[in-house]
C-alpha cells in the first residue's frame, strides 16, 4: 500500500515568524519518508511561486495541491488539476474589499499578481486591476487582514456576496479567495483520484493547523493537529501531535 502525506505550509512546516522558519529536522524527515518509498507533498493557500522561493534546495515534493485545491500539480509541476474564478468577479472582489486597504494577492497560473510592491525573493507582478494582468486561469485571492474577527468577517462577507462563484476561506489572518468548488479536502479528494490510478491501494495522510485545513483534515484517511490548533481543528483531527516529525514518524509506524 502506498503511503501519500499531504502538508499544509505555513504554521505547520513553515514558520515566518519564528528565527528558524523551516525546521531542520522537519526536512531530514520529510527525506527519510520520501526515502522510505512514501510520498509528500504540500496542502496549502499558497501559490505554486509562493512556495518554491522556501523550499528549493530544502526538499522536493512530489505533489503540490496549491491555491486551495485549484491548482494542483506533480512535483515536476505538470498539471493534475485547474480551476480559475472568470476574471470579472475577480475584478468585483478586488473593488469591493479595496486593495488601498488590504493586501491583496492573485494567483494567476501559479505566479503572484499584488497591487504593489513587497519584499519577495521570488516572481510577482504589480498590476492595478485584471486588466494588466497575464493572462491565464486566476487560481485564487488571497487578502490580508489585521485580526481574526476581521478575517472570519470579510471571508462570511464574500461568500454572501459572490458564493455562486466562489468559496472564501478564514486563514487565520487571510482568506483564501478560492473557485467555487474548490476545497483543501477536494483538492486531496482529488489527488486520491490520481493516484488511484497509479498505486490502486494507497493511505493518505494530512496535517494542518487552521480552520481553512478542516477539509483536509475530515478528507483524510488519518489526520494531525497541533496544541495550538483552534479547538474545532483539534476535535476533528485523528491525532494531536506536537510536530510534523512524529505525524511522520506515526504514519511510517502504521502497519496499514
Amino acid at each position: 500500500m502506498k503511503k501519500v502525506f499531504a502538508s499544509d505550509f505555513d504554521g505547520t512546516l513553515y514558520f515566518y515568524k519564528a528565527e528558524v522558519k523551516l525546521p531542520p529536522e522537519s526536512v531530514d524527515k520529510i527525506h527519510e519518508y520520501q526515502q522510505a518509498g512514501h510520498l509528500f507533498g504540500l496542502c496549502t493557500g499558497r501559490q505554486v511561486g509562493g512556495l518554491t522561493p522556501f523550499i528549493s534546495g530544502h526538499f522536493t515534493p512530489d505533489f503540490y495541491i496549491t491555491s486551495t485545491g485549484a491548482n494542483i500539480v506533480d512535483g515536476s509541476f505538470e498539471s493534475i488539476y485547474r480551476k480559475g474564478i472568470d476574471r470579472d468577479v475577480v475584478d468585483a472582489i478586488c473593488r469591493e474589499v479595496n486593495p488601498d486597504l488590504h493586501r491583496i494577492s492573485i494567483d494567476i497560473n501559479g505566479i503572484i499578481h499584488v497591487f504593489s510592491e513587497m519584499d519577495y525573493p521570488g516572481e510577482y507582478h504589480v498590476i492595478t486591476g485584471m486588466k494588466d494582468a497575464m493572462p491565464g486561469l486566476v487560481h485564487q485571492l488571497g487578502i490580508h487582514n489585521e485580526t481574526l474577527d476581521e478575517a472570519a468577517a470579510l471571508a462570511a462577507h464574500l461568500n454572501e456576496m459572490f458564493g455562486e462563484h466562489i468559496n472564501a476561506f478564514q486563514n487565520v489572518v487571510e482568506v483564501d479567495v478560492a473557485p467555487k468548488g474548490c476545497t483543501k479536502g477536494r483538492g486531496v479528494e482529488r489527488l486520491k483520484e490520481y493516484y488511484r490510478e497509479k498505486y490502486k491501494d494507497m493511505k493518505l495522510y494530512g496535517i494542518g493547523d487552521s480552520i481553512n485545513d478542516l477539509p483536509l483534515l475530515l478528507a483524510s484517511d488519518v489526520s494531525y493537529t497541533f496544541p495550538y490548533a483552534p479547538a474545532e481543528v483539534r476535535e476533528k483531527a485523528t491525532k494531536i501531535v506536537d510536530t510534523i516529525v512524529e505525524a511522520l514518524d506515526d504514519s511510517m509506524a502504521d502497519p496499514v
